[in-house]
């Protein structure tokens, strides 16, 4: 069976803003560059600072409990480590996460958006060589799981619930279609291709309430997780894969399993 990939994203930031890719360079056992490097940590929470054991998404701030994120447009330069966020198309700040006061600047912002004391800002969590990924409390093989998103299965929920979904709710780094709805779930245990890569899939995913979030109006205004058990008897939609061999892919490359692969 095979499809075509449309659309590769990162998000440097957990929570924050997509960032669209022209192409990702993928090595084995490795996540996507860049992608959940950085998040906003609960300073009433379990994080401290330079922690490098996973902790649960609940510790940090993120979708599922803080829609008000998405409301953001947010970019993370890796090059120059600068994170810039728009609101409405006005840029409201524009902060060196490298240096001590661009993470200062960053943690002061975010305590406003979130609605926190100025003296309990969020905290900037960042370790080397750690992603904060949902999955990460798993396994450091899972941190470093890529995300999928078949745009076939959004869009026959899409057709069962009567309204549109954004495939951005689910913030996946691949996006492709051409396979059948929910084809997606059995690739776990098996094989697969997309372009140059060999990958195998790892675990399906639960979507949570981050789902409910629109990614263009930071509302929440669809029961997504309700929906996916009331149509298909469980909540999952996605999957994790490992990177079994590197290669760089791009929108218009082939994802390919079964006899295709």
């Amino acid at each position: 069976m095979t499809g075509h990939i449309r659309h590769l994203y990162v998000y440097p930031i957990k929570g924050l803003s997509a960032q669209p890719l022209d192409s990702v360079t993928l090595e084995a056992g490795r996540g996507v560059p860049h992608d959940r490097v950085f998040a906003l940590a609960r300073p009433e929470g379990r994080y401290v600072p330079g922690q490098t054991s996973p902790l649960p998404k609940d510790q940090f701030f993120m979708l599922a409990r803080d829609e008000r994120l998405a409301g953001l447009a947010t970019r993370f330069d890796p090059a120059s480590s600068v994170l810039t966020v728009d609101v409405r198309g006005h840029r409201v700040l524009e902060a060196d996460l490298s240096s001590e006061r661009g993470a200062e600047e960053v943690t002061a912002f975010f305590a406003r958006v979130l609605d926190r004391p100025a003296e309990r800002p969020p905290l900037l969590a960042h370790a080397e060589g750690r992603r904060f990924t949902d999955v990460s409390v798993v396994s450091d093989a899972m941190m470093n799981a890529i995300s999928l998103i078949n745009l076939d299965s959004v869009r026959d929920l899409e057709d069962r619930v009567g309204v549109p979904v954004d495939p951005l709710r689910f913030r996946a780094n691949v996006y492709f279609d051409g396979l059948p709805p929910l084809s997606e779930l059995d690739l776990v245990g098996k094989e697969f291709r997309i372009g140059e890569l060999r990958l195998r899939g790892v675990l399906n995913t639960k979507r949570c309430a981050a789902t409910e979030v629109d990614p263009v109006n930071a509302v929440r205004d669809i029961a997504v997780p309700r929906h996916l058990v009331q149509q298909y008897g469980h909540a999952e939609l996605g999957c994790y894969a490992e990177v079994l061999s590197g290669g760089t892919i791009r929108p218009g490359d082939v994802i390919s399993y079964g006899a295709a692969a």
